[in-house]
């Protein structure tokens, strides 16, 4: 994001007029991004839209259908057989991790997470926004068994659907707040990665796991000798993917490993292959890679479903978790944070926004659906909890957006009253 000031003695002015242009450019990258995923959360609406419409219609049938339509990839002993379903859920969702990760390091290297004292808020509301919507759904599904399993479902937050909204209230979200938001939702999707690391890995394969550690060396090699095109780097990316989808870890996180390996120092051109990347895959994953995942995902039948559907455990805990939990962890950290000095508001913030802020974070959808994918995927077919996973998300996701959303947008437009010392 920032450019290496080019400074001379032949022009004095050059400095002051570098170091301005370097401050401004994190601002701009940021808007055009801010429009991008506004663009593509208007599209991944859609997509869900269709999904529920198809399944609450006859053509349910043919919806499923496609989804479990087998797809196979062979060449010579190396076979691939997944429905189209995991297809999108390990192979696309790859991509956007690929894309998530890119960002996670251009944050901590160059954008707002650089500045340890800068990074503390959006740090503490993320966490606080992770622990307390798995406490809830802990509290309502606790001697449940395996339903426990799904904890992590409401700790995730689109940051697609949560800057869509903020982008559609136009003046009336200041930059600050969309930087914070951003922040908040950076930090929450390393912390998913974590988790799905840590808590949903399968039976591993130890041969795989070797192959994927060598095909991850020489990704790091790569690095370290200063190859800065991008293709070595695909390849040896893809050969990572499918080590990491037979070792029993979730092929996504092949996504992440890449990125981290990916360049950011530009070069002499002032070019980045990171930054490059980054820009490149936006559009893809905006309009193409959520929307299909959105599509393949949020299809939810109501047919047999009753007020008492909401109340099951899973879809509560779920639909609480985003809703209340969200809300509680992200404000609550982030209020205790200020008042004890830690970090200071956000400039021309209030807490009124900062707490619309917090409902937006509980927007979990996308994120949210693809951890409950994974967090009961080897419950047997009599026991699949796909509907009540796929409602609490839809309830919470949609309750904390309408309500975050209506905050914001009647707030009087000029108040903005100064936050008090960080101290008081």
């Amino acid at each position: 994001m920032r450019a290496t000031p080019l400074r001379g003695p032949s022009n004095f002015a050059a400095p002051l007029h570098s170091e301005m242009a370097e401050a401004s450019m994190p601002l701009t990258t940021l808007k055009a991004f801010m429009k991008m995923e506004a663009a593509g959360g208007v599209v991944l609406i859609a997509a869900s839209a269709m999904a529920l419409v198809l399944s609450n219609s006859p053509a349910l049938t043919y919806y499923e259908a496609l989804l479990e339509t087998p797809v196979a990839i062979v060449v010579g002993p190396l076979s691939l057989h997944k429905p189209l379903l995991l297809w999108i859920n390990d192979g696309l969702m790859a991509v956007f991790f690929l894309l998530v990760g890119l960002e996670i390091k251009r944050e901590f290297l160059g954008g707002h997470l650089s500045d340890m004292r800068s990074a503390l808020l959006p740090a503490m509301a993320a966490v606080g926004g992770m622990v307390v919507p798995a406490l809830i759904y802990v509290g309502i599904n606790w001697g449940q068994g395996p339903l426990l399993n799904g904890w992590a479902i409401p700790a995730a937050t689109d940051i697609a659907f949560a800057l869509g909204i903020l982008a559609l209230l136009g003046s009336r979200a200041p930059l600050a707040l969309k930087v914070l938001l951003t922040a908040v939702a950076v930090i929450d999707d390393l912390g998913a990665i974590v988790i799905i690391a840590l808590f949903y890995t399968a039976e591993l394969s130890v041969a795989s796991l070797v192959l994927a550690g060598a095909a991850l060396a020489g990704l790091v090699a790569l690095n370290l000798f200063g190859v800065r095109r991008l293709a070595p780097y695909a390849v040896l990316g893809l050969v990572l993917w499918v080590c990491v989808l037979k070792s029993g870890v979730h092929a996504t996180l092949a996504g992440v490993a890449v990125a981290l390996t990916i360049p950011y120092k530009p070069d002499t051109a002032g070019r980045s292959p990171l930054k490059e990347l980054e820009h490149d895959l936006h559009k893809w994953v905006a309009f193409g890679v959520l929307p299909i995942f959105g599509f393949a995902n949020a299809g939810v039948s109501f047919a047999g479903m009753t007020p008492a559907s909401v109340l099951k455990p899973v879809t509560l805990g779920i639909a609480l978790g985003l809703f209340i939990g969200k809300q509680i962890g992200v404000f609550g950290a982030a209020w205790l944070t200020v008042r004890f000095g830690l970090a200071r508001m956000p400039e021309g913030v209030s807490w009124a926004q900062i707490y619309a802020v917090s409902l937006l974070c509980g927007i979990g959808f996308t994120m949210s659906l693809f951890i409950g994918s994974l967090a009961f995927e080897n419950l047997p077919p009599d026991q699949a909890l796909d509907a009540p996973v796929r409602l609490g998300v839809l309830i919470g996701s949609v309750t904390s957006a309408t309500i975050g959303y209506m905050i914001l947008r009647f707030l009087p437009r000029r108040w903005s009253p100064k936050p008090r010392s960080s101290g008081s």
